[in-house]
């Protein structure tokens, strides 16, 4: 297999960035969590309210790919170059499932994926400027927020909306092993202040999302 150099691994990065500004979404390696579940009756609010939270959760695993890009350009070693492209394969799982349910509530992504894009992937990299060990703890602190982002968003969702509940469910149990897999790596505990600042971006993000 060829070992691409830091230049083939950024113009990768930039071919995922353009696809996914223009969402050419790869098909998923595994079957829809929804498949199989009868379409429900929601009420308009309720078919508004899952779409926006669909729609945050697409922001998500748009932000996650360009994350996972990120780290790898600037990865050191090939075994954590090699964990990125794994998890970045998986989130297109997620990527792919956001955007069927979001069709099938008659909804689009946000408008802003190509920004979600361009920001992940630039603080993807600076991460891994500081080293391998604390570019697996950025991941782990990463998923770990997104999981309970996930959990509110579960609890969140109209009771009768079975099919997004499956989605989230499915990705959020996929998110809580990127986290111990990072910290079983090798990943560092990353600083309050690390954290913070990050809970503080998710939030502007998922509440520019919901509606735009």
């Amino acid at each position: 297999m060829r070992d691409f150099d830091q230049f083939d691994r950024l113009i990768m990065g930039l071919d995922d960035a353009l696809k996914t500004a223009f969402r050419v979404t790869a098909a998923p390696d595994r079957p829809y969590p929804a498949e199989g579940l009868d379409a429900e009756a929601l009420t308009e609010r309720d078919r508004r309210h899952a779409a926006g939270l669909m729609r945050v959760d697409h922001a998500g695993e748009v932000a996650a790919q360009a994350l996972y890009r990120g780290q790898e350009w600037i990865g050191r070693s090939e075994s954590v170059r090699a964990a990125m492209r794994r998890a970045a394969a998986e989130e297109n799982d997620h990527l792919a499932w956001c955007e069927r349910r979001l069709a099938e509530l008659d909804a689009r992504p946000s408008l802003l994926g190509p920004v979600w894009y361009l920001g992940s992937f630039c603080i993807g990299s600076c991460a891994g400027l500081f080293g391998d060990r604390w570019s697996l703890g950025f991941v782990a602190e990463t998923e770990r927020q997104v999981v309970r982002h996930l959990e509110s968003h579960l609890r969140g969702l109209p009771e009768e909306d079975r099919r997004s509940r499956a989605v989230l469910e499915q990705m959020r149990d996929d998110e809580g092993r990127h986290a111990t897999a990072a910290i079983e790596s090798g990943g560092e505990k990353l600083p309050e202040a690390v954290k913070m600042l990050m809970a503080l971006a998710s939030r502007v993000m998922t509440t520019t999302a919901y509606w735009v």
